[in-house]
């Protein structure tokens, strides 16, 4: 049995106005969040800057993310497009970063390098060298005990970055077209999967398929899908079982991963709306768990 599904197919899902009706309705669903005995503010930094493919959901992630932050007391949020965030001053402003849909260009899959290559007052060598620094200090940053929570399709940001794939857990190798995923829970009694309350659920989203760092397996997995269930693959699988989103350490900090979503209408299931919460939480510090990796089977 699965606790939500669309009606829609997903060949008639498509963009949904961000208005207000829509906002009051998330909002709604999000229930608040008490302070922990004894916490901390917390700062969060929404970056949602993009360079390569546009998802058309990053403004409203955006303000979803803004609305779980203002429903967990003592939490506040900075959205952002400036990669002068990642200057390690600023970045030391931040309890968590969440990465939202940061595409970047095919060509080099560098973010920080499609925006510094543009600066007419840098050269080719030291817009290198700064683009290397911005992605070292997000690094040195979660190392030192920040936290990261990269949504859809934000591991694509330093896609071709060893050390970026390692941080995140993987990175992304390709999706086949949009379509009906059955998401199953790994273990329906890890503290991060209790807003589905055991049950799985239907969602229509691109089935990120990842590689690198994905195949370390050092990540303790949360939500997968069956790889056999699924059209137009590429190629064929051995392995069906695919995990979506993760959460894992990286040093002192903590990493939260959900390949969820491509699609607006997804936030309307509440159970997802309170697992990107705790797993916000999570990265921040504030909800433990197990978060050993399972290795490689």
């Amino acid at each position: 049995m699965f606790l939500f599904s669309f009606v829609l197919s997903a060949q008639n899902l498509k963009p949904i106005e961000l208005n207000e009706d829509w906002l009051n309705k998330i909002s709604d669903l999000v229930p608040e969040t008490a302070k922990e005995p004894g916490s901390a503010e917390k700062q969060i930094l929404i970056f949602s800057l993009h360079t390569g493919y546009e998802h058309w959901t990053i403004p409203h992630t955006a303000a979803v993310m803004e609305i779980l932050v203002d429903k967990i007391e003592s939490y506040n949020s900075v959205t952002s497009f400036d990669i002068q965030e990642f200057q390690m001053e600023n970045l030391k402003k931040y309890d968590a970063v969440i990465l939202n849909n940061n595409c970047s260009k095919r060509d080099k899959r560098n973010l920080f390098w499609d925006v510094l290559s543009q600066n007419k007052s840098l050269s080719k060598e030291q817009a290198e060298k700064q683009a290397n620094a911005m992605e070292n200090n997000l690094l040195e940053y979660v190392r030192s005990g920040g936290g990261l929570i990269v949504l859809h399709g934000g591991i694509t940001m330093q896609n071709k970055s060893d050390a970026f794939s390692e941080l995140v857990g993987g990175s992304f190798d390709y999706h086949p077209k949009q379509q009906n995923i059955k998401v199953e829970l790994v273990d329906a009694d890890h503290p991060l999967l209790s807003a589905f309350e055991g049950k799985g659920f239907e969602h229509i989203d691109e089935p990120y398929f990842f590689n690198n760092a994905y195949f370390d397996y050092d990540f303790r997995p949360l939500l997968y899908m069956d790889a056999n269930s699924l059209t137009d693959l590429r190629e064929p699988v051995e392995d069906n079982i695919k995990y979506i989103s993760w959460i894992k350490r990286y040093g002192n900090g903590r990493v939260f991963y959900s390949s969820l979503s491509h699609n607006a209408q997804s936030y309307d299931n509440s159970g997802l709306l309170k697992f990107l919460s705790d797993g916000m939480r999570y990265a921040a510090g504030e909800l433990a768990c197990d978060d050993a990796p399972m290795g490689k089977p």
